[in-house]
């Protein structure tokens, strides 16, 4: 399915961050980027933009990242950029003669919301609009700026900024038959050439239908404010339901602000997590050579470790980055660290005291420690799919472990820190066999 998106306009109100709105960088990615790529991992694959103001910087930009991300892109110039909306989509008439969706440059969204409407099916002479009807709890929206739908039995009645009567938002996602083209045109002849208008001519002949997004969230980058509230939100998305306890209240706060820098430059996951791997096993090294100090530097590089890589995920996630061969280059390179770190402390303990009971606990600790990583695919699988959406499940991971050699090795307790290590790790496999067991 062909897929239209709208970026002619000045976007003089974020003009503060670029001269170009469709190229304003947005955690790591121009809004343009962002909006086609997540198009594009919802299924698309055919993509037409439409560009106006700054047009040849635009498509220039475009040309680069279509051929760096093999995303075909065809261009389509609206001179007359100055004008509404409605002419832009005008100008891409001949060129669709079937259904298609509709997006902005500037409307952030979470995929799922394209997914779903893809899959639906609209009569010939229709259009579909993506509402949202959450409009008492919805806090992205600029309740002055946003386009307001009246909804009566799944058919829109009336669209507009300035309507008094409404149910629901417009969140500028449409599916498209051909007939938008003559709807706009007639709009336009009546003096209104936005995309708005068009669609109110066809509501009035009732053939607008109501795609409901539920809780998706989406947001209109129109202004600074609606910009930061967009960052936010897609920071906020990064916290994932297989957390830990350590993770959630310490890693992730700190990880997403070092990953907010990471973004504005080439670095990728895969060198966050071979960096993350780097500073383990120096932190590893440390306990090698002994020494109260040695053991301090060392548990503190480990943690710092464990906040950095929660950056690659992070960064593949808002980058659309993410590959197989990313997380398990990832998993791989955690386990090397782990066994390193563990083994490391075991050496500390035996060197500095002799102690016979050393070598054994340390590999209760490592064995139990490989057994929680070899055991989560599993159990994250079984909980995501029993969770209540935006709810965490307990989880005790390498997040957990890391933190306690920190703390330990503070205190200056390692033989202490291995035996917890082996004693929770091998309780939590004991616990998630005995979970997985009762599920099934």
């Amino acid at each position: 399915m062909k897929c239209l998106i709208i970026a002619a306009g000045r976007g003089s109100r974020l003009s503060s961050r670029g001269d170009s709105k469709p190229l304003i960088p947005l955690l790591g990615l121009s809004l343009i980027e962002r909006v086609v790529l997540t198009a594009q991992k919802s299924g698309l694959t055919d993509f037409y933009v439409v560009t106006g103001y700054n047009g040849e910087k635009v498509r220039h930009y475009l040309s680069r990242f279509s051929q760096r991300s093999n995303i075909p892109i065809t261009h389509i110039t609206n001179n007359e950029w100055e004008k509404e909306n409605g002419i832009s989509v005008l100008k891409a008439k001949k060129l669709f003669h079937e259904n298609f969706i509709l997006l902005m440059t500037d409307h952030i969204f979470d995929e799922s919301i394209l997914v779903n409407l893809r899959h639906e099916r609209i009569a010939d002479g229709e259009v579909m609009l993506t509402v949202d009807y959450n409009i008492n709890k919805n806090k992205l929206v600029d309740v002055n700026d946003v386009t307001k739908v009246l909804v009566e039995d799944n058919r829109v009645l009336d669209i507009g900024k300035s309507i008094k009567n409404y149910n629901a938002y417009d969140t500028g996602i449409f599916l498209c038959s051909p007939a938008l083209f003559r709807a706009i045109e007639e709009s336009f002849h009546n003096g209104d050439s936005s995309i708005s208008g068009g669609i109110r001519v066809l509501a009035s002949k009732g053939k607008v239908q109501a795609f409901d997004i539920k809780d998706a969230c989406w947001i209109d980058v129109d202004n600074e404010k609606t910009f930061k509230k967009a960052e936010k939100k897609l920071l906020d998305t990064l916290k994932k339901t297989s957390d830990g306890p350590i993770s959630r209240h310490l890693n992730r706060p700190l990880s997403t602000r070092i990953t907010r820098h990471l973004l504005r430059t080439d670095i990728t996951p895969n060198h966050v997590s071979f960096f993350s791997f780097i500073l383990a096993m120096v932190g590893a090294l440390f306990f090698f050579l002994g020494g109260y100090s040695n053991l301090v530097i060392g548990a503190l590089l480990a943690q710092v470790a464990s906040v950095i890589d929660g950056c690659d995920g992070e960064i593949a996630r808002l980058k659309f980055q993410v590959t197989e061969f990313g997380g398990w280059f990832d998993a791989v390179l955690d386990r090397y660290a782990d066994a390193f770190l563990l083994f490391g402390l075991t050496y500390y303990v035996y060197a500095a005291n002799r102690d016979i009971f050393a070598p054994f606990i340390g590999f209760l600790a490592i064995i139990g420690t490989f057994m929680n990583s070899y055991t989560a695919d599993k159990y994250d699988g079984l909980m995501k799919k029993k969770l209540v959406p935006g709810k965490y499940y307990f989880r005790m991971g390498r997040d957990v472990r890391m933190f306690i050699v920190f703390l330990g090795a503070l205190l200056n307790q390692p033989l202490s820190v291995l035996a917890l290590i082996a004693l929770l790790m091998n309780a939590e496999n004991i616990r998630r066999i005995v979970v997985l067991h009762k599920n099934g």
